[in-house]
């Protein structure tokens, strides 16, 4: 198959998947006799592989690691389950970072409790005070 079909096949952009090659991520396809690039099944899987633990939001270097894995079939998965377990953390720490943030636009939010003219805006005083270095509703202690 050509890069177009192999894109669309796994829903990854042609440039992704050329980005891929260059990264050593992709095994470089054969050639037609025309010149075109020709992808097999194999390409097809480990473009799905990496296209999976990049929705895990996995690092490509973790997704690197990983793919070496996959080709040491009997290689001890303890390094695996490390790696897993790092991404976890960074997940579960933009969770509480995400957290806050979300308190912190609520807090914003309770300063303009109704529509009227923005000059009366509890939000853009709020956003204006900020901007010149003072307190602000979003950013008090809570």
């Amino acid at each position: 198959m050509r890069i177009g079909e192999l894109a669309e096949s796994t829903g990854v952009d042609v440039e992704t998947v050329r980005y891929y090659e260059k990264a050593g991520l992709l095994l470089p396809p054969s050639r037609e006799a025309n010149g075109y690039r020709s992808y097999g099944k194999t390409h097809l899987e480990r473009l799905a592989f990496i296209r999976h633990c990049r929705a895990l939001d996995m690092p490509l270097a973790d997704v690197a690691r990983l793919l070496k894995f996959v080709e040491q079939p009997t290689s001890d998965c303890g390094d695996i389950n490390v790696l897993v377990d790092n991404q976890l953390g960074r997940v579960r720490a933009r969770l509480k970072s995400m957290r806050a943030l979300e308190k912190q636009l609520t807090a914003l939010r309770k300063q303009c409790g109704e529509p009227h003219s923005t000059n009366e805006c509890g939000i853009l005083h709020e956003l204006i005070s900020a901007a010149h270095g003072e307190a602000c509703a979003c950013h008090a202690e809570h």
